[in-house]
């Protein structure tokens, strides 16, 4: 039985309830495993993320690893050339303009910020090639603020739910502030990453094997399984 009547808010809390229990099993975003083997250092989680856009976290994470075998902070990023960072993330996404951001990255972070990743959504949005979906994930990953960070997962699944209707992640981010309680603000992004590499995939979606399918009008989705 469809519940759709409810209110938005409570119908966020409930997806979130029930995708705790639901995800159980899954292979957890990249970020979550780097915590997970590296502990919650913000530099890794911040390299992490950045590794992770537009790539497959399988590919991403591979990459994480070999690149922190020879460095784990900006200095030894710094001590590092730029083609010794390329050989170390291909075959990443753009994993040319990635070295230089890194290495840029971590000559910001040791000039200006003391070596250290930096605490607010400003200062992380002025390092080079950190937008507002990696600064979120970092705020709430590494630093524990109330944050939502909004990927393509995120965005398309909210919209399919009927929690938003946005065009843009920014818009996303800005609506689902209004209906989540804040504690719930940094497991969102986690939750609906797994959803959408496996149940609520991009084409054709798993529809019969949701656990959250009497909560979704299914927007937008023209063609599912």
């Amino acid at each position: 039985m469809k519940r759709l009547g409810l209110g938005p808010e409570e119908r966020a809390m409930q997806i979130v309830r029930i995708l705790r229990y639901a995800t159980k099993g899954m292979v957890e975003p990249a970020s979550t495993s780097i915590i997970k083997e590296y502990g919650k250092d913000p530099f890794l989680i911040l390299v992490s993320c950045l590794l992770s856009l537009r790539t497959k976290d399988s590919v991403s994470l591979s990459a994480s690893r070999r690149l922190f075998r020879l460095a784990k902070t900006p200095e030894e990023i710094l001590q590092l050339s730029i083609k010794k960072i390329e050989q170390a993330i291909y075959p990443v996404g753009f994993y040319r303009r990635k070295a230089k951001n890194l290495h840029q990255m971590s000559l910001q972070m040791r000039d200006q910020f003391g070596g250290k990743v930096p605490d607010t959504e400003e200062d992380l949005l002025s390092l080079p090639g950190v937008g507002p979906k990696t600064a979120n994930l970092v705020l709430g990953e590494a630093f524990g603020v109330p944050a939502i960070c909004v990927d393509t997962h995120v965005h398309t699944i909210s919209n399919r739910l009927g929690l938003v209707n946005t065009k843009r992640p920014e818009e996303t981010e800005r609506v689902l502030k209004q209906i989540l309680p804040k504690n719930y603000w940094i497991v969102f992004n986690r939750l609906l990453v797994m959803w959408g590499q496996n149940i609520c995939v991009p084409v054709s979606p798993f529809c019969s094997r949701c656990a959250i399918s009497d909560l979704c009008p299914r927007i937008g989705v023209t063609k599912h399984r």
